[in-house]
């Protein structure tokens, strides 16, 4: 299987790279690799079966990422999306398919099948490719998203009811079983859903009190495959198990992390399930029934089109959300490749018409992504009419758009946040203290669970569309990681970086931050400006001495006296302290240059006179007995310096 799998990768990048160039997506590229590997073509896979059975959690881990979007109170919300249009576009689509197979001289049971596989719409394709081209929030993929969320429920009953009638003994007799499905189904709802209210906030809050990132992830990946397994058990479909383990979570303000903490398996996974996909597609049914073929791909995704428009419109959606999602929707499902292989099991359907459906399946699924994509192109064209009132492209509902990022919810996090609000502008915060998130939330303040050094998290929260960010936590290294991951996504949106001093300024600007703030310093300078202005000094004049301290980079603030028990603000402040050397008689720098004196690590800060005249240093100015020195450096380097003036 190594062999296999090493061979499948190394034609799986080639073909993305290929496909790339010419603009087709990745899923296109997985399903060629599929066919070109498997079984109909070049054979080249001994253990496809296997890779098969490795690349349906993919499908696990998709239906986790999709329940996080969905939580039980906006299932509610949606309930006449998704028991409204989402029953009415399965029920409309199956009686049309099964009304066309009857035109066929099929047999009921046949029909009964084909009409099951041709209802489903694919949950990973559409998932994948509105969350790539970002619109998974736009009313089109909220409508789809609802209307697959009923087709995953509802082919638990075609799983159960294709067997009962393919036995003659006991046709018409499968309401009993039927009914226990929904038995375990209700049950297996009210379980998960109950353990994700009391027990699992509790528990990731302690995974993420230990702030180690493979905890963290493992108990992601535990709790996934846990739901799946559940429901398994109870003769049910992983991927609803999955579902609702994500659906758990949806509330929590843990959601953001574990979705990129899932991504990674769930990206490599529903890759090996595209190509494993793509190994069911049969070059012989391409080639002797290639006409056949094609008018069956058209006439699907016209009929699956025209009745999910319909069923959208009697539910009384736009007209332009209506035939964007039956657009979209227009392909052929995964699950209709489990129900064909059912069928072939218990002997339904017989060869060339099992093969028929998982051509009409792989070419369907294969221009999808170019169907989503041009979607809106073709849906403005076919409502021409309407040109004027597309024309507007509003914000999203729930998108994030020149909105305010805060990284860390500390002090100053917590402050930024109250004048944001007080001003109605619209921010975000990430921080990864689960306690503080936790009290936060409870205080009906807007702040995430998430990393905010993340690639994935940084996307989340709309880093693409953000107008500013914010890194309040004072670490350098954090900050420069953090600072890499912005530009190469955003390299225009102004970011301000707080630290508490001036250490390592120059490399945060030159990392790309807009500013930066040293808290101590600046402090300093706020009460500097106080000052002078209650002696009456003009406010106009304050500003330019405070710009001119910020445009040295706070030089003159450098300067400190610290004695005995200075040492621990000396070392918060990370200031070099002051030093005063008096020059006497049997000094050897005395009657040389004061600028041609050089002393390793030290600067000269002034220079006094006797009598407390300070003296401009410049190129004419020597060193007399009695000069006062001040030197500025570390204490080491003082000491030094001191000898050598002496």
């Amino acid at each position: 299987m190594l062999s296999d799998l090493l061979l499948l990768l190394f034609f799986a990048i080639i073909s993305v790279i290929v496909f790339r160039r010419f603009r087709l997506s990745n899923i296109v590229a997985y399903l060629f690799t599929g066919f070109m590997l498997g079984p109909s073509l070049l054979n080249f896979l001994d253990s496809y079966r296997e890779i098969e059975l490795v690349a349906e959690f993919g499908i696990v881990f998709l239906m986790f990422s999709l329940g996080l979007e969905f939580s039980l109170n906006k299932l509610i919300e949606m309930r006449r999306s998704v028991f409204g249009v989402g029953v009415l576009q399965v029920i409309v689509s199956f009686l049309m398919f099964y009304s066309l197979s009857q035109l066929f001289e099929m047999t009921w049971q046949q029909s009964f099948t084909v009409a099951s596989v041709l209802t489903m719409s694919s949950t990973a394709i559409i998932v994948k490719v509105l969350s790539d081209q970002q619109r998974l929030h736009s009313q089109t993929g909220k409508l789809a998203i609802a209307i697959l969320l009923f087709q995953d429920l509802a082919v638990v009953p075609f799983l159960i009811v294709i067997p009962i009638i393919a036995m003659p003994v006991l046709e018409g007799e499968f309401v009993i079983p039927l009914s226990i499905a929904f038995l375990k189904g209700t049950f297996a709802v009210a379980v998960l859903l109950s353990t994700g209210r009391w027990l699992l906030p509790r528990f990731f809050y302690e995974m993420g009190s230990l702030r180690f990132d493979e905890v963290f992830i493992l108990s992601t990946l535990f709790v996934t495959l846990l739901a799946a397994w559940f429901t398994q058990l109870l003769g049910l479909s992983m991927a609803l198990g999955a579902f609702l383990a994500g659906m758990m979570l949806a509330e929590s303000h843990y959601r953001h992390q574990l979705s990129a903490d899932i991504r990674p398996f769930k990206d490599i996974l529903m890759a090996m399930f595209f190509i494993s996909i793509g190994t069911l597609l049969h070059f012989e049914v391409l080639r002797d029934n290639l006409s056949t073929l094609l008018l069956i791909v058209v006439g699907v995704m016209v009929a699956k089109t025209v009745t999910i428009m319909l069923a959208a419109l009697i539910m009384r959606e736009k007209l332009k959300t209506s035939l964007g999602v039956g657009i979209v929707l227009a392909q052929m499902g995964e699950f209709g490749f489990i129900l064909v292989a059912m069928a072939n099991k218990y002997q339904l359907l017989d060869e060339q018409l099992s093969s028929l459906l998982i051509a009409t399946g792989v070419i369907s699924m294969s221009l999808t992504p170019l169907l989503v994509k041009y979607s809106q192109n073709i849906t403005r064209e076919m409502l021409h009419h309407y040109e004027n009132v597309f024309r507007f492209q509003k914000t999203l509902p729930g998108q994030f758009s020149d909105h305010t990022i805060i990284c860390g919810y500390g002090r100053v996090g917590q402050i930024v946040s109250r004048f944001l609000r007080s001003e109605s502008l619209p921010f975000i915060v990430l921080d990864r203290d689960p306690m503080r998130v936790k009290e936060a939330r409870e205080g009906g303040e807007q702040i995430e669970f998430g990393d905010a050094s993340r690639r994935e998290i940084l996307l989340i929260a709309g880093i693409e569309k953000a107008k500013l960010l914010i890194i309040t936590f004072d670490d350098l290294q954090r900050s420069m990681t953090l600072l890499g991951q912005i530009r190469l996504i955003n390299p225009n949106v102004k970011v301000l970086v707080r630290t508490k001093n001036d250490k390592g300024l120059q490399e945060l600007l030159d990392a790309g931050a807009s500013e930066v703030i040293p808290e101590v310093l600046e402090g300093s300078l706020m009460l500097v400006a106080q000052v002078l202005f209650l002696s009456g000094i003009p406010r106009r004049r304050i500003m330019e001495r405070l710009d001119c301290e910020r445009r040295t980079k706070y030089q003159h603030l450098h300067g400190f006296y610290y004695g005995q028990n200075s040492q621990k603000e000396k070392d918060e402040w990370l200031i070099e302290p002051l030093h005063a050397v008096v020059l006497t008689e049997s000094s050897e720098v005395l009657g040389s240059y004061v600028d041609q004196l050089h002393l390793s690590g030290i600067i000269i800060k002034s220079l006094h006179r006797q009598g407390g005249e300070e003296v401009v240093i410049s190129a004419e100015v020597r060193f007399k007995v009695g000069d006062v020195v001040l030197l500025q450096g570390l204490k080491n380097d003082l000491l030094q310096a001191e000898k050598i003036l002496l």
